[in-house]
């Protein structure tokens, strides 16, 4: 069996420094908020070419501190796209806003720059930017919309780590970025972490108190804040494998370029590779009008597969009240995704049989 992925594997190179970081916070005795967190927050910030970075507890946290420290009024909307993660939308509703859906790009599966400005009405306050499988939005037109109507770029970059666009990293093209770190991320923890970035000097002042219950001074309490702390445990493991990612980004694009090259299926409808060396391929997501099927007869070769992402979320029963909205071409993104293995483990071997087997796929099923 080709795992999609095998986090063991994934980790293996690292697991010497991972446990030289964990025995040093162990042995310092200080765990949370303290010299692992500081030192990582600056490494990072750095990678980005971001001014900032506060460390949070997941990505969720990340991009919903940043919307409630901008403080919009109650209700504000916001705009993402109709078939990001949900956890962009609920980002939006836990800082009671309104979440306003905009279709993406059918052949780039990135929030459509030509869609925003119809969504725009006097109540709009944000744009989410959601660097969706590795792939940077088309900054450009939208900072341009953003600059016009006023509205602050929240990047939601939980699958972009070392992306860029235009030679600027991912995390330096809006007014701030929520980052995750989970552990299937490009750069992963061993559990739950996230981080925001910004060049914002009073926004991050504020968001290192609102992680921290409002609070940045002991016992004293400003705001109404969060519990929300990257702990001194995961910034170690995480200060421990970032100086590995850009060479771990270049392996995926090599693997994306195996899949480029070698899938000759013509009911296969690739990803765009107009980008491959700023893309940092996190996931390799194909579409076929028999989702499933493929699916289940790869399955069968012992190949592991993944859908990302099965249900959007205005038919989630979370969001029940937008289920009577129409967004087709989301909808028809959702029914046909499929997440191809693609991580620095994975051999060019495997990659080779998963090709092989995907080639010969429409001749199986008219048999």
């Amino acid at each position: 069996m080709i795992p999609f992925l095998d986090l063991k594997r994934v980790n293996e190179p690292y697991e010497s420094a991972i446990l030289a970081a964990t025995d040093r916070v162990l042995k310092s005795g200080w765990y949370v908020l303290g010299r692992e967190v500081e030192t990582f927050e600056t490494a990072f910030a750095a990678y980005c070419q971001a001014k900032h970075c506060i460390g949070v507890a997941n990505g969720l946290d990340a991009l919903t501190l940043v919307l409630k420290a901008w403080e919009f009024p109650a209700g504000s909307e916001v705009i993402v796209a109709s078939n990001a993660y949900i956890a962009s939308v609920l980002s939006v509703t836990l800082a009671g806003l309104t979440p306003v859906l905009v279709e993406p790009d059918p052949q780039t599966y990135l929030l459509d720059p030509t869609r925003i400005e119809a969504a725009i009405t006097t109540q709009t306050r944000a744009i989410i930017v959601v660097h969706l499988y590795g792939r940077c939005c088309d900054m450009h037109p939208i900072r341009k919309l953003a600059e016009q109507y006023g509205l602050k770029i929240l990047e939601d970059a939980a699958q972009a780590h070392g992306a860029s666009y235009n030679l600027k990293r991912a995390g330096n093209l809006g007014d701030a970025a929520g980052w995750s770190f989970y552990p299937s991320k490009n750069l992963g923890a061993l559990g739950d972490a996230g981080a925001i970035t910004t060049n914002d000097d009073a926004l991050a002042q504020r968001l290192r108190a609102l992680r921290n219950y409002g609070s940045s001074k002991k016992y004293i309490n400003d705001f109404q804040g969060h519990n929300s702390r990257l702990d001194e445990f995961q910034a170690a493991i995480l200060s421990a494998k970032l100086p590995g990612l850009d060479a771990e980004n270049k392996r995926r694009r090599a693997l994306a370029t195996q899949y480029l090259n070698g899938l000759r299926n013509p009911e296969i409808l690739l990803p765009p590779a107009d980008q491959i060396e700023q893309d940092v391929w996190h996931l390799f997501v194909i579409r076929h009008p028999r989702r499933d099927q493929l699916q289940t007869y790869l399955r069968e070769r012992g190949i592991s597969t993944d859908v990302h992402y099965p249900i959007p979320p205005h038919k989630q029963r979370a969001y029940e009240s937008y289920e009577n909205l129409s967004f087709p071409i989301s909808e028809q993104l959702h029914r046909e995704v499929l997440s191809l293995p693609l991580n620095p483990s994975l051999t060019d071997a495997e990659v080779a049989y998963i090709i092989e087997s995907i080639n010969e796929f429409s001749a199986r099923v008219n048999d």
